[in-house]
């Protein structure tokens, strides 16, 4: 009897750690946020991840937000996850984190979003809307695309050109989203991974106002990605699901 209860209790006490640790959000070993300096506001912009380290340099804190939750909002919001104060699309921050130990992208990303919620007392929450979306599909001669030999996923993606390796096409629609600013869904039913290769023309968006820019950037892809691998990429209103900012508050500098 005495027995049982012990092993009783033991269960009980595994459960509650269990739940607790399935209960502990990922945390970055350590973390620093500061606000960009004003010698640095004018250097780049963005985060970089790999081998247990994120470091997003000189970024807004909707930036930040886009690149945890992969995030690409609809144009019809201006570009932008809709929500929040004013600042969080002019004010400029440094952030690092570096886990215990080389981790996945997808573990950084879930450190990432600790860190913005606990930092910036950040909340938020899904929603549907009614949107301009882009549809992937194949175009009229058929797609243009080499099946891939390869296991492993790759690509180089920057200046109008992207080298895809082993990319399959939910992948490529998501590339396509950050490219475009609209969120872009996969109706080609291609099923594999492929190789290819898109180039198209950056210099063109020269000169252009932020709006103008993205909305010939589509062109330009849709016209590319016609040619070069026999889809088509065509706007179409429909449901998109949308990360809306509740709260956020500056940070202190640590």
């Amino acid at each position: 009897m005495l027995r049982a209860a012990r092993l009783l209790c033991i269960a009980a006490v595994c459960i509650a750690a269990g739940a607790f640790a399935q209960s502990t959000p990922p945390r970055f070993e350590v973390a620093t946020i500061r606000s960009s300096n004003p010698d640095e506001l004018g250097g780049p912009s963005g985060c970089e991840t790999g081998r247990g380290l994120t470091r997003c340099s000189n970024v807004t804190l909707k930036r930040a937000i886009i690149g945890a939750y992969h995030v690409v909002p609809d144009h019809v919001m201006l570009g932008q996850v809709p929500g929040g104060p004013d600042w969080i699309d002019s004010d400029r921050f440094q952030i690092t984190g570096k886990a215990d130990q080389p981790v996945s992208g997808d573990a950084l990303d879930a450190m990432l979003k600790t860190l913005l919620a606990e930092r910036f007392n950040l909340k938020l929450h899904r929603e549907i809307r009614n949107g301009e979306a882009l549809v992937l599909e194949i175009a009229k001669n058929g797609p243009k695309l080499q099946p891939a030999d390869a296991t492993k996923l790759s690509y180089s993606n920057g200046h109008g050109r992207l080298e895809a390796t082993a990319v399959t096409m939910d992948t490529l629609a998501e590339m396509l989203s950050r490219d475009t600013g609209m969120t872009v869904v996969d109706r080609t039913g291609l099923a594999g991974a492929f190789n290819f290769t898109l180039v198209w023309n950056p210099d063109a968006l020269q000169g252009l106002g932020p709006d103008d820019a993205a909305a010939f950037l589509r062109e330009v892809l849709s016209s590319a990605i016609q040619q070069q691998l026999g889809l088509s990429l065509k706007s179409q209103r429909m449901p998109v699901e949308m990360l809306i900012i509740d709260h956020a508050e500056k940070p202190s500098d640590n």
